[in-house]
């Protein structure tokens, strides 16, 4: 076979193949001002890589519950993670204790396309009381533990499964 019929054949495979997996387009407003989304002591994560780590969670929770084809636009207005930090206790620069009645809380606006058109939209402050009782950070990789497991219960509530 020649390239240009080869290139042809996989291009067509990629057209027939169906929708593009959902797409999750997260955006942070003023995360310099957020409630706690940063260790202000210098002993934990910094401002940035909480957001990396926070989006890389709301992309992949968004792929793996929306069909293909949608669009999900996250727009986050505050971030107060579990916890508090404690400086001086235990190590030089602080640390971060999490207790029951320390909930993560995230506050922001959402809105769902499909085929161009918005299907859902609306806000949300996201937290969870009883957080410690549904996150155990022993069996889960990566950080953010607790906020994890309140963005998947968020998004399972939000989005349900559709048969």
């Amino acid at each position: 076979m020649r390239p240009a019929a080869l290139g042809g054949a996989v291009l067509a495979g990629l057209v027939l193949a169906g929708p593009a997996a959902a797409q999750v387009n997260v955006r942070y407003v003023a995360p310099e001002r957020f409630t706690d989304a940063e260790n202000r002591w210098g002993s934990g994560q910094t401002l940035r890589v909480t957001l990396a780590e926070m989006t890389r969670i709301l992309e992949e929770l968004g792929r793996a519950r929306l069909p293909p084809g949608e669009t999900l636009d996250l727009t986050i207005t505050d971030i107060d993670l579990a916890g508090f930090e404690r400086p001086g206790i235990g190590t030089p620069n602080g640390l971060r204790i999490v207790e029951d009645f320390t909930p993560p809380r995230i506050k922001l606006a959402y809105a769902l396309r499909r085929a161009g058109r918005i299907v859902a939209q609306g806000e949300d402050t996201v937290t969870d009381i009883n957080f410690m009782l549904r996150a155990n950070p022993r069996f889960s990789s990566g950080g953010l533990y607790y906020e994890r497991a309140l963005l998947r219960d968020w998004f399972a509530k939000r989005f349900p499964a559709r048969s």
